[in-house]
């Protein structure tokens, strides 16, 4: 039997409970019997002053400032450093008032370490939850490695090193885990990005959500530099400009650091009539879209990083039966299976073709669509997936 502990879950690049990944954790967690607090920068993007510590469900929320939302290098460093400070001050604050046991770090950045190296003197074990490989993404963002790259690397290894669990987001990050980073395949449980199915509300499909377009394309996801929004647009521009074709709209929803850039190239693409950028909306409002669209993209270049990555947004499109078009990665497959088509070139033209032939086949998206549901409900959803963030956890404590 597990005896009560206090786990500190450090998240950098989201806030909480907005972090679906994270807060689902912690929930499970908390009805483990395990008490819970959370660091977590506040919620700059909608411009929301950081709140006094926060108390959501019986999880202590700890939040810190942001007021830097890297986009260069330079950006991301200045950005990091700040929340590493808040870490390293929200964490002693807390250990004095209500000792924990565990730092379960979210990566990105792999510098977290750093914060749950002094605590490991007292016996508290680290917790490396991967979210993404930080030295594939940064070649993802910037097209290059050098100094910077080799850098992350370092990082990343240290992580590794340090940590006493792993908790990987599917198989090719164990893997990296693995052979990469040195570990014990023991120490390394796969716990995937699932959908909570007792907390999404849909409804029946409000099609007045098209605005009077034939069909309606989603888009969820952050609006940065390597999400492949660029692409999506690209492709619109020869749906609309070249086959001439603009009974379809497009709803991109989410926003971050690259927002500006890419609603101002849309803007002058003359797209604005076919894409709305809708920014970040309510759970209530991106359900209402999903479940009306007729399709939902993931613009993603394949590359190393997200050939090896599992995109939350795929696991709600299928959550919502909805096919998919997407460049094909190795685990993007592994997730979707039958419900994506799979572009298999890095290529705006092919992936507006395969768009375009998958609304001509409605029998195909239904069947796509269910297919999708279907391995949610069965394999992927969180309610499947927490059974084995249990088992790492005992397998951490079951011993003390």
């Amino acid at each position: 039997m597990v005896v009560k502990k206090h786990v500190l879950f450090i998240v950098e690049n989201n806030s909480v409970p907005r972090d679906e990944r994270v807060w689902s954790e912690a929930m499970t967690l908390k009805q483990l019997g395990y008490d819970v607090s959370i660091i977590a920068p506040c919620n700059t993007r909608v411009k929301e002053r950081c709140a006094d510590d926060l108390v959501v469900d019986g999880i202590n929320i700890y939040q810190h400032p942001m007021p830097i939302e890297g986009e260069g290098i330079i950006g991301l460093i200045l950005e990091y450093v700040n929340a590493l400070f808040w870490e390293a001050l929200l964490s002693f604050r807390i250990f004095l008032t209500h000792r924990f046991h565990a730092i379960h770090a979210a990566n990105p950045p792999d510098n977290i370490f750093l914060i749950a190296l002094p605590y490991k003197l007292f016996g508290v074990k680290f917790i490396f939850d991967h979210h993404d490989i930080c030295p594939e993404n940064f070649v993802a963002k910037f097209g290059k490695k050098g100094a910077f790259h080799a850098i992350l690397r370092l990082l990343e290894w240290l992580t590794f090193k340090n940590a006493d669990l792993v908790i990987s987001t599917n198989e090719s990050y164990k893997k990296i885990a693995i052979e990469r980073g040195g570990k014990k395949a023991k120490d390394v449980f796969v716990v995937r990005n699932g959908p909570d199915l007792e907390n999404i509300k849909a409804k029946n499909p409000n099609y007045e959500i098209k605005n009077g377009f034939k069909y309606l394309i989603g888009y969820v996801g952050v609006i940065g530099q390597q999400e492949g929004i660029e692409n999506l647009l690209k492709s619109v521009e020869y749906i609309v400009k070249v086959k001439k074709i603009t009974d379809i709209l497009f709803v991109v929803i989410g926003k971050g650091p690259a927002w500006k850039q890419v609603t101002q190239q849309c803007t002058s693409m003359g797209l604005d009539g076919n894409i709305r950028f809708t920014g970040f909306i309510p759970d209530q409002e991106l359900w209402d879209i999903l479940a009306a669209t007729d399709a939902c993209v993931n613009p993603e270049f394949g590359n190393e990083f997200t050939d090896r990555s599992t995109m939350i947004k795929i696991m709600e499109y299928m959550t919502f039966g909805k096919p998919i078009v997407m460049f094909h990665t190795t685990e993007g497959e592994v997730s979707a299976g039958g419900s994506a088509i799979y572009v298999r070139t890095n290529s705006e033209i092919e992936f507006a073709e395969a768009l375009l032939g998958l609304l001509d086949d409605p029998d195909k998206r239904i069947k796509m669509g269910d297919l999708g549901r279907q391995r949610i409900v069965e394999q992927l959803c969180w309610q499947k997936q927490k059974i084995n963030l249990e088992k790492a956890y005992n397998h951490l404590f079951v011993k003390l």
